[in-house]
């Protein structure tokens, strides 16, 4: 069949094949434009290519997709799965395909979000905008009546439900309770505001499924990646799947407090919702956030990395230059169908799982090889000690980040004394100049008045600056419980005047000893064999911005090393540098605590912390994937025996929708024997502990696999064929008219624009 590419009088059509030619070439290469595919054509006929070609090439296309997306949802229909959630609630099989009798996991499901600029669409402005810069751009594009069929994408008003909840700065410092607050300074919406102006459309935020089935798509319009964005992904994955969600991120531990403090708050804390910190962005934070949210000492996550976005987005990129002009539908349209025939075609799920196991038994092999060796080198023969000096590590970090109260609280009212004796000093200097301005001593004229009036205003503040430190001082005489005020000849007074004079020296030294002991840790995961050639270049460029900082801590520290008595030792920059262990960093010895002896500082019981909190994550990651496996395998026998009976239903009264229902069905089965050959290959692992015979799936609802026989199936086609028989037939006459009338008025407006074109 043909496609002609006007609806009145056309001139030109293309046909079906070409269309879905191009359609299928576009998605397995993104680059490939249509007019660079209309050229082809026209090379191939041998006639000269014209621009409008491609024009008219796209609108056949338009047309074409949504003959597609029509018979789509037809069969959807058929088959029972006309459900609007229904491709989200069934994404992923080894997500969502839940058997009766399998081990509960802690995570239901895990995903991961993030967002991406590669996919910006430039906004056509109005003309009369380019002289007013402070109104917001408009769009010069006519308004259109396509939209993009589906649950995959989430509409711009369901995301501004949660502009309130959406910080004007997702990445803010604002934030006690986050140790990684202002690290993301890069991320502000001032470091992108500029862009706003140019593109519509900054991107794209999206989330997967572990084994990377896309899940949501929401495009960040005219704006950075604000909080709304998570908040509208979380909101909705939520309301589809429910508790005991675990979702990655690259900021999660900022996006964990935002989300507290929204109005999905309380939802999110009844359903059990986690946010974590890929391993690939979790290097680069903090190392007391990485205590609480790096997958590596997160239970029950397994050795999953939290960082499909990644590699989803490192794929879609190559779209970049066919949306970066298009239409508001055409982009949608694009990125829809992108991610549609991804996860049809190209993600090959039994990969995945045969990888994760053999990567998991590997860890398990290793560990069991090298971590009784560790810990008879460190005397430890109880594993649960590893826990305790993760805590103990928590602990220390954490005493870096404030000083302790009591010492805190006597440096406050030493200092308060200190400027209490100031405040008097002056008072008594402002009372002598005041008290020998006498009438003898003063004449009255133009200068000995204004010194007169000065005197009087220096007396007056010195009396007010003087009974506020007294206030102060008092004040915090009841909270201490002092009876006695101190003099310079306590011994109280002596101690306290000590700390404040090593205060800014011991500030330095916390800072200088967090930002080493972090650099440390992160050079031996750098240097960690293992550990991929992406994953050690980021951390290389983290540590080249903390070196930078560590630096500027280095001048601070070695400033105030000079300042007290007696001084201090200083550092040099080619000292640092030069730690590779918390052992070597002599300077700890000189901060409130010693942490260079302790078993988890040092270099082996840091290798030995890491192997077992590898070897608990590999344990996990082989529960669940032994549920996953199954998952996949009763799956894949359900679905083929579902689909089936309903083509078969459907051959006698509709053959037309039940040859569809078999396109479908082969999408879906393209790859079933490779999915079966890889399954039994896993079956084979030594080491394989769980089990490739299907199972019994929980969802017995309309349209689900385990619904062998779809008894519903057989009503909804009869009325599809009989009932609305009749409705169809006056429809299809009714258009048939109006299409009569529309080329008979278009062909009299024609004659006229021509009469009028000769005279």
């Amino acid at each position: 069949g043909v496609i002609p590419c006007s609806p009145i009088s056309p001139t030109t059509a293309i046909t079906m094949e070409a269309l879905n030619f191009y359609r299928v070439a576009r998605q397995c290469n993104p680059h490939f434009s249509i007019q660079a595919y209309v050229r082809t054509l026209c090379d191939l006929q041998g006639v000269q290519f014209y621009p409008y070609l491609s024009r008219q090439f796209s609108i056949a296309l338009d047309v074409y997709l949504q003959i597609l997306a029509n018979v789509d949802s037809l069969v959807h229909q058929a088959i029972s799965r006309s459900d609007p959630i229904w491709r989200l609630k069934h994404a992923c099989p080894a997500c969502t395909y839940t058997l009766k009798g399998e081990v509960p996991l802690k995570f239901s499901l895990l995903y991961t979000m993030d967002g991406n600029d590669s996919l910006k669409r430039v906004l056509k402005k109005l003309d009369s905008d380019d002289d007013n810069d402070n109104a917001p751009p408009r769009s010069a594009e006519l308004p259109s009546t396509q939209v993009v069929r589906g649950d995959r994408y989430l509409s711009r008003e369901y995301v501004d439900q949660f502009l309130a909840d959406s910080p004007a700065d997702m990445m803010a410092d604002e934030d006690e309770d986050n140790p990684c607050a202002g690290r993301w300074k890069n991320m502000r919406d001032e470091k992108t505001r500029k862009m706003w102006g140019v593109f519509d459309e900054s991107g794209i935020f999206m989330s997967a499924c572990r084994h990377g089935f896309s899940l949501l798509i929401a495009d960040m319009v005219q704006s950075g990646e604000q909080s709304k964005y998570p908040l509208a992904v979380v909101s909705k994955l939520l309301d589809t799947f429910g508790k005991d969600l675990g979702g990655g991120y690259d900021v999660g531990c900022r996006f964990k407090t935002t989300l507290s403090r929204s109005s999905l708050g309380r939802r999110a804390h009844d359903l059990n919702h986690t946010s974590l910190v890929g391993a690939f962005h979790g290097h680069t934070h903090r190392r007391l956030c990485q205590l609480d949210h790096l997958t590596t000492y997160v239970e029950g996550l397994g050795l999953e990395d939290l960082e499909g976005c990644e590699h989803i987005f490192s794929k879609s990129n190559a779209l970049a230059a066919s949306v970066r002009y298009a239409s508001i539908f055409h982009r949608r349209q694009a990125i829809a169908n992108y991610f549609q025939h991804n996860d049809d075609f190209v993600i090959l799920k039994s990969t995945f799982l045969y990888n994760n196991y053999k990567q998991a038994l590997n860890v398990l092999h290793d560990a069991h090889t090298t971590l009784p060796k560790l810990m008879a080198e460190l005397g430890v023969t109880d594993e649960n000690v590893f826990d305790a000096w993760l805590a103990e590590e928590r602990g220390y970090l954490m005493s870096l980040t404030q000083e302790p109260e009591h010492e805190t609280l006597h440096m406050e009212y030493w200092q308060r004394l200190v400027n209490l004796s100031g405040s008097k000093k002056d008072l008594d200097a402002a009372s002598m100049a005041w008290a020998v301005s006498t009438p003898r001593t003063v004449q009255f004229g133009t200068h000995d008045v204004t010194s007169t009036t000065r005197n009087e205003t220096a007396w007056r503040h010195a009396i007010e600056n003087y009974d506020k430190d007294l206030k102060v001082v008092q004040e915090l005489e009841v909270k201490l419980g002092i009876t006695r005020r101190w003099v310079p000849d306590d011994h109280e007074w002596r101690d306290a005047g000590r700390l404040v004079a090593n205060r800014k020296l011991q500030r330095a030294l916390d800072n200088l000893e967090g930002l080493v002991v972090a650099r440390i840790f992160e050079l031996s995961k750098m240097n960690r064999a293992g550990t991929g050639y992406k994953l050690r270049k980021h951390i290389g460029k983290a540590l080249q911005v903390r070196s930078a900082a560590i630096r500027t801590a280095l001048d601070k520290y070695n400033t105030a090393a000079r300042a007290v008595s007696p001084p201090r030792a200083t550092l040099s920059w080619e000292d640092v540098v030069e730690y590779a262990f918390v052992a070597d960093f002599d300077l700890l010895r000189d901060a409130r605590q010693d942490v260079s002896h302790r078993p988890w500082a040092t270099p082996t019981g840091r290798h030995t912390m890491d192997t077992y909190f590898k070897m608990r994550r590999a344990r996990e990651e082989i529960l669940r994937l032994n549920v996953e496996i199954r998952r996949m395998a009763t799956y894949l026998r359900d679905e083929d025996l579902y689909l089936t009976e309903c083509q078969k239903q459907l051959q006698s009264m509709h053959p037309a929708l039940a040859h569809q229902v078999g396109v479908h069905h082969n999408i879906c089965a393209r790859f079933t024997a490779y999915h079966l050959r890889r399954l039994h290959k896993i079956s084979a692992l030594p080491g394989f502990t769980g089990s490739i015979t299907p199972g019994e799936s929980v969802d017995e609802g309309p349209g689900a696999a385990a619904v062998c026989i779809p008894a519903k199936l057989l009503p909804v086609g009869h009325t599809m064929m009989e009932e609305g028989e009749d409705e169809v037939l006056e429809d299809l006459e009714e258009e048939e008219i109006a299409d009569a009338d529309g080329e008979e008025d278009s062909r009299v407006l024609e004659a006229i624009l021509q009469v009028a074109g000769d005279a």
